[in-house]
């Protein structure tokens, strides 16, 4: 099964990462992509430590959307 995992903010990977370990023990089940909106920016060192700490692979996909305050749209 592939799966598609999409996430924008911090809090979003905390709780994407254990779901994407536990999957991982089952590669032979799971395909697993992960894609990253960039809705929150995060500068090159934090995202690094992030991910490290997290034990995340880097994004499949980087959108690169960007912040959007109230009221505005992504498109």
């Amino acid at each position: 099964m592939r799966v598609l995992h999409v996430v924008g903010a911090r809090p979003n990977f905390i709780k994407i990462a254990p779901i994407m370990r536990e999957m991982a023990r089952c590669p032979q089940e799971f395909e697993q992509l992960l894609v990253h909106t960039g809705q929150h920016r995060m500068c090159d060192n934090m995202s690094k430590v992030f991910f490290e700490d997290l034990e995340l692979a880097q994004p499949d996909i980087y959108l690169g959307v960007g912040p959007v305050g109230n009221g505005q749209r992504m498109w």
